[in-house]
């Protein structure tokens, strides 16, 4: 009688190890990107959103007497900063009567990099982001930098501290 092997299907050990370490280093090649998709996803939707609040500041601006709203030039937190351009308003940003004008947001923006909606006033004549990051403040809920002698608004960076340069892509995540 001749003994017949049989011969067991499956993997070995060696060979499920190599196809792990195989998938662990396409992991790590792939994973990093996902994060950075999300990360420029976030400045893309803010520099829309940045876009859209200055043309709306711009046409609150014109219908009001080239004046822009007190509560925005007054800075602070939460949605005090945006309640006047959030509902229907007089030429002189009253509510009394029939307002004839607005509302020009729907809410308060919500700054996508930080979630921050407080708003921090400049006077200054610049509004270069890299000169006048330091009046951003220095908290996580400064949302946005408002600067009063130009009427236009810049966001801050992930942490508060800096003005966010949507037109070079700041990746400054202080």
């Amino acid at each position: 009688m001749r003994a017949y092997h049989t011969r067991k299907s499956g993997f070995t050990l060696v060979e499920i190890l190599i196809v792990v370490i195989i998938l662990g280093i396409l992991a790590a090649i792939v994973i990093p990107q996902f994060t950075n998709a999300s990360e420029d996803a976030r400045k893309n939707s803010l520099t829309s959103q940045l876009q859209t609040i200055r043309s709306q500041l711009s046409l609150a601006s014109v219908q009001h007497l080239d004046n822009a709203s007190p509560h925005l030039a007054a800075g602070g937190t939460g949605n005090a900063p945006w309640d006047q351009l959030t509902v229907k308003t007089n030429a002189d940003y009253t509510v009394t009567g029939t307002p004839a004008f607005g509302p020009y947001l729907n809410s308060a923006p919500i700054n996508p990099l930080n979630g921050g909606t407080d708003v921090v006033v400049n006077t200054s004549a610049t509004t270069d982001p890299a000169v006048n990051s330091a009046v951003a403040g220095g908290t996580a809920s400064t949302g946005w930098v408002y600067y009063t002698l130009t009427n236009k608004i810049f966001a801050t960076t992930k942490s508060g501290t800096k003005v966010y340069d949507e037109a070079t892509g700041s990746n400054d995540q202080n």
